[in-house]
């Protein structure tokens, strides 16, 4: 228990880091004006869950043992950001951007699914 939790907390950081990078990238490029960083990060974050869920879970059973709590739940749990997410919308709504958050909302969570499909799909496709 003890090994998985330090597995944990080091994936964390790892994630944590890299959205940190991600988001003051997106800011600096692309603006204050929409959440641009967290929606890249959360579409992102799918990808790779769907590449990860596939080659641990379903192909390499015993290894995704071993790394599934650092690599799924440290490092991208640390780098998806739902609960950033969640405070976006609520300050887009709070400025009364009704456009705005309707399609954060609508393309965070349509984005973020068909990413993880895309992620499993490529990598099913790539080890097949």
């Amino acid at each position: 228990m003890i090994e998985k939790l330090v597995l944990v907390a080091l994936g964390g950081a790892v994630g944590a880091s890299a959205r940190f990078l991600v988001v003051n990238a997106a800011l600096r490029v692309l603006g204050p004006a929409f959440p641009w960083g967290t929606l890249i990060v959360n579409v992102l974050g799918s990808v790779a869950m769907g590449m990860v869920v596939t080659l641990l879970v379903e192909r390499v059973p015993a290894a995704g043992d071993r790394l599934a709590p650092l690599v799924m739940t440290g490092v991208l749990g640390g780098f998806t950001t739902f609960s950033a997410f969640s405070l976006d919308a609520i300050q887009l709504i709070e400025r009364e951007r009704w456009l705005a958050v309707t399609g954060y909302v609508t393309s965070s969570v349509l984005l973020s699914i068909i990413g993880l499909a895309l992620g499993m799909m490529l990598t099913r496709a790539a080890i097949s």
